[in-house]
């Protein structure tokens, strides 16, 4: 499958190569609250001097939902010249989207469907896999487009939030009393949670190569697997994880030791970090030399969005053979033997790489991604 086109909105802004440097230089979008209590976010904003979330604080959740990813969802199609009347299916993954929140009851394929009605999409599917809703989108545009049902696909995830999920997650006691993210640290206490939306453009070879469009990678392998833990905590033994993620290697013919970098799930928490170490030390080996990177500790946990954003971060990491520091690791678990950007920007050879996302229900989700074209000069574009 061809990825012709990307578009992101994360709490570092919007644009592809701007965000991408920010990331590099070891930026992040997570800020404290305005003496509300709150915990530290990172939330979007309208880019006023009083910081409110996009829309203002009047807007319904559901109108901020759609109008979200309305936007985001027309940068992708921008970026790939494709008009959205040429687009067979959107596929868009939320945890729920603001279902908890907003007085009109609505369900995340209600929000689904308002969404395609406004980009000119035709047809539309909803996921809600938790914190692998964005991933598993992107997945099932996949499984749409080699099945035949279609050629084209805009598949994305989103979520912003709001007083309920912000509840939610905090009797949960997930969240970092730091106020940082410090993936696979040993002194790791927790994620933060954050705002976002990304969106690719998927299509066949033939759809892709009839409209001349650019190719920026290929999405060539996937894999999924539920371990049936428990309503959040992940199978510490990382085994389903590993189930998705030997799926994925299948699907595209390949093998552990082709892998050249994983974005991780990441989140920073005990339970999810000694997870995915497991599931990595089970696939690849303590030899391997594939790179761990996360973006969670710039972005914040942006739950359904973040399969899709992950995969737009692996594909430009990908394109430039580097990846973004952690910014707040400092001491490496030793249960991770694979090499971590931990003290700053990290580069490696190899065209392909995984992305691996872990939803609370025990959803693991795993996309195998590859480069396509030359690596642009370094400081050059995505």
């Amino acid at each position: 499958m061809c990825i012709t086109g990307m578009g992101w909105t994360t709490a570092l802004g919007d644009g592809l190569d701007e965000v991408w440097q920010q990331l590099t230089s070891g930026r992040v979008g997570i800020r404290e609250s305005a003496g509300d209590g709150r915990p530290p976010a990172a939330l979007l904003t309208d880019g006023g001097p009083d910081g409110e979330p996009t829309g203002g604080p009047t807007t319904a959740p559901s109108e901020r939902q759609i109008s979200l990813a309305v936007t985001t969802a027309s940068a992708a199609l921008r970026d790939a010249g494709c008009p959205a009347g040429d687009v067979d299916t959107l596929v868009l993954g939320s945890s729920l989207g603001p279902h908890l929140d907003d007085a009109a009851g609505t369900s995340p394929h209600t929000l689904t469907s308002a969404v395609a009605d406004r980009l000119g999409v035709a047809r539309s599917a909803s996921v809600s896999t938790a914190c692998s809703s964005g991933a598993d989108a992107v997945l099932a545009g996949a499984a749409l487009l080699t099945g035949g049902e279609a050629d084209r696909c805009l598949c994305g995830g989103i979520d912003l939030l709001t007083e309920g999920k912000l509840l939610g997650h905090r009797a949960l006691g997930t969240l970092s009393a730091s106020g940082t993210v410090r993936p696979f640290d040993t002194d790791r206490d927790g994620t933060l949670f954050g705002e976002g939306a990304g969106f690719l453009l998927l299509e066949t070879r033939a759809a892709a190569t009839a409209r001349g469009a650019r190719i920026l990678g290929e999405l060539r392998g996937w894999g999924a697997s539920n371990d049936g833990t428990g309503p959040t905590a992940p199978d510490e033994t990382g085994a389903g994880a590993v189930l998705a993620v030997r799926r994925a290697l299948a699907r595209a013919g390949a093998d552990a030791r082709d892998i050249a970098v994983i974005n991780a799930h990441g989140t920073g928490t005990r339970a999810n970090d000694t997870a995915e170490a497991a599931c990595y030390g089970t696939v690849f080996g303590p030899k391997s030399e594939a790179v761990v990177f996360a973006t969670k500790p710039a972005f914040g946990h942006t739950l359904g969005a973040t399969g899709a954003l992950e995969a737009i971060a692996l594909l430009l990491a990908l394109r430039h053979g580097s990846v973004p520091p952690l910014p707040h690791t400092r001491t490496v678990m030793p249960e991770l033997a694979l090499p971590l950007a931990a003290d700053g920007p990290r580069e490696f050879t190899g065209s392909l790489g995984i992305s691996l996302t872990l939803g609370f229900g025990g959803f693991n989700t795993c996309l195998l991604l590859a480069a396509d074209g030359p690596r642009p000069a370094v400081g050059g574009a995505a």
